[in-house]
């Protein structure tokens, strides 16, 4: 089965729409300050007001409190949550829209940790100390497999054309996300490489 396929990164309403008719189920907008791809709510609200009905707006956050999370949902109209920082089970809780919760792991012994999150879904992102996603490294997929225990599984971190069919076969995810995989620099989409992705996924 195809995964569901998140873009993430979005800054501006051409990369938005390429990747929408290229067939992205999500796509994502980055409220976090310290990342290259920030973006402000505002203006993701008038990129998300041009989106088509079958993509959904993701918006990432990092140790951000839940009232500022809901007052940005209210004002872009977001369909889903992802949280990237050091949330914990209560902080994932009372959200408007369904939340994604990302975990940086390297063991499998480690995945018990995600047993007491109640999340739409599980995001396992290439482990990197210093940053809260980006990292551009691709996760371990045995770890992948065994989160897939406990909730629905989402691969991030080094996704690229080129390996994406791979991945998919090794894992079997619910979704997959990709962000500087189709990156010409930080926050600009290349056209050919988004294009390429989902050839591949269909092939």
């Amino acid at each position: 089965m195809t995964p569901l396929v998140k873009i993430c990164g979005i800054t501006n309403l051409e990369d938005a729409l390429v990747c929408a008719s290229a067939g992205a189920d999500m796509l994502g907008f980055i409220f976090y300050s310290k990342s290259p791809r920030c973006i402000e709510p505002s203006k993701a609200a008038g990129i998300i007001k041009h989106l088509p009905a079958s993509v959904t707006p993701v918006g990432v956050f990092v140790n951000e409190k839940s009232d500022v999370i809901k007052g940005i949902v209210h004002e872009t109209h977001l369909g889903c949550v992802q949280l990237s920082g050091d949330e914990t089970p209560a902080d994932c809780e009372g959200m408007p829209v369904p939340v994604w919760k990302a975990f940086r792991l390297r063991a499998v012994d480690d995945v018990t940790n995600i047993r007491d999150y109640k999340i739409d879904a599980v995001m396992l992102d290439g482990a990197n100390d210093t940053e809260y996603g980006g990292s551009g490294i691709l996760p371990d997929m045995s770890v992948a497999n065994e989160m897939k225990k406990y909730h629905r599984i989402i691969i991030a971190g080094g996704l690229h054309p080129g390996n994406i069919a791979d991945l998919v076969r090794q894992v079997n995810p619910y979704a997959v996300d990709v962000n500087s995989g189709v990156e010409l620099t930080p926050g600009k989409k290349d056209r050919s490489k988004v294009q390429q992705l989902f050839q591949r996924l269909k092939g």
